[in-house]
C-alpha cells in the first residue's frame, strides 16, 4: 500500500476525537477496498478498530456530509457489515455527539462530543476528494 495515510473522517476538539485514517487500497475479491482504522480518544477512553471502506461507503459518506451540512443528523454505514457512525447535531451550539458502534466484533459503542464548525465541512469535503484522487476505484465493483 503506497502513499501517505489520509484521514477520511476527523472529528476533534478539546481532548476528544474520532478519526478514520485510510492507509491504502487493496483488492478484495473483485473490488478495490480501502484499508483504514478508526481511532477514538478521550481522557476516559482510547481505542482503535480496523475497517475496510468500499467505494459505496465513500458515496454514502458524501451523503452523510450533505445531511450534516444541512443541519441534520447523519448515520453512516448503519446496519451494514462494518462499524457504523452516527453524528447527532446539537441545535444549541456548534457541537455534535459522535457514536461509533462495532456490532460485529467487539460489540462496543462509544459516544464522544466534539465541535462541528462551519470550517470543518470544507475540510471534510476536501478529505473525501483527496481519498478519491489518491485511491480511485478500479475494476469490477460489487
Amino acid at each position: 500500500m503506497a502513499g501517505e495515510p489520509i484521514d477520511l473522517i476527523r472529528l476533534e476538539g478539546g481532548r476528544n476525537s474520532v478519526v478514520l485514517r485510510i492507509d491504502g487500497k487493496q483488492r478484495h475479491e473483485r473490488t478495490d477496498v480501502l484499508v483504514g482504522e478508526f481511532e477514538v480518544r478521550t481522557p476516559f477512553v482510547r481505542g482503535s478498530l480496523q475497517t475496510w471502506v468500499f467505494p459505496d461507503d465513500l458515496r454514502q459518506w458524501q451523503q452523510a456530509l450533505d445531511l450534516l451540512d444541512a443541519g441534520r443528523d447523519a448515520a453512516w454505514r448503519e446496519g451494514g457489515r462494518a462499524p457504523w457512525l452516527f453524528i447527532e447535531r446539537d441545535e444549541d451550539d456548534d457541537r455534535c455527539r459522535v457514536t461509533l458502534q462495532d456490532h460485529s466484533m467487539s460489540l462496543t459503542a462509544v459516544t464522544v462530543t466534539v465541535p462541528l464548525t462551519d470550517a470543518w465541512f470544507d475540510d471534510a469535503y476536501d478529505r473525501l476528494d483527496r481519498i478519491w484522487e489518491t485511491w480511485p476505484p478500479s475494476g469490477d465493483q460489487a
